[in-house]
């Protein structure tokens, strides 16, 4: 079986439409694939409970418990490591990585980025599109690579930005796209792992 780690920090809306898609699509029959676990870095990540409710292994490595970055990383390459994942997946999850931890899981690891890539890496970005006066937003699906929200694209969604537009509206549009295309990306991907 391809095992599916998903790394969150809070809600975990992406996660739970990746759940659902491979609920939905019998990821495991058409892929040999399953949803794993959900391992985040906060014990209070709303994911969580979702995550056990259906039934995946749910796991916490708080960032706040170690010295450093480095520390951190090892201890959650560890946790992930014990599902012996085929594929690593960041679903909202707010720590910048190690290119240590990067390299570990190269080719494997995937990202979704609230931006039209390579727009905008980093925070704040449906702000900054307004404040740039850009007419169109999205959300692009990537191979994580040690340079922050950059790597391979595999898909994108465009919003278009309203002229009445406000970081929270254009947000809300922009993550109803993320939850459509992250599972698509994920399904596309399977077959090569």
């Amino acid at each position: 079986m391809k095992n599916i780690v998903i790394l969150i920090s809070g809600g975990g809306s992406n996660m739970a439409a990746i759940v659902r898609a491979a609920q939905r699509d019998d990821w495991a029959r058409a892929y040999g694939a399953q949803v794993r676990a959900v391992i985040s870095n906060r014990a209070d990540a709303g994911g969580l409970t979702f995550a056990r409710e259906q039934g995946i292994a749910a796991e916490v490595v708080d960032h706040k418990q170690f010295a450093g970055r480095e520390a951190f990383d090892e201890a959650l390459a560890a946790a992930i490591d014990r599902h012996q994942p085929a594929l690593v997946v960041l679903a909202g999850f707010m720590r910048i990585l190690t290119p240590a931890f990067v390299g570990r899981y190269q080719g494997r690891l995937l990202n979704i980025h609230p931006s039209l890539l390579p727009a905008f890496p980093g925070l704040h970005t449906h702000q900054r599109a307004i404040a740039a006066g850009c007419r169109f937003a999205g959300a692009t699906v990537h191979q994580v690579t040690a340079e922050l929200d950059h790597g391979p694209i595999l898909e994108q969604a465009v919003v278009p930005i309203l002229p009445d537009d406000t970081a929270a509206t254009l947000a809300a549009r922009v993550l109803a796209q993320e939850h459509q295309i992250y599972p698509r990306a994920i399904a596309r991907l399977l077959p090569t792992l």
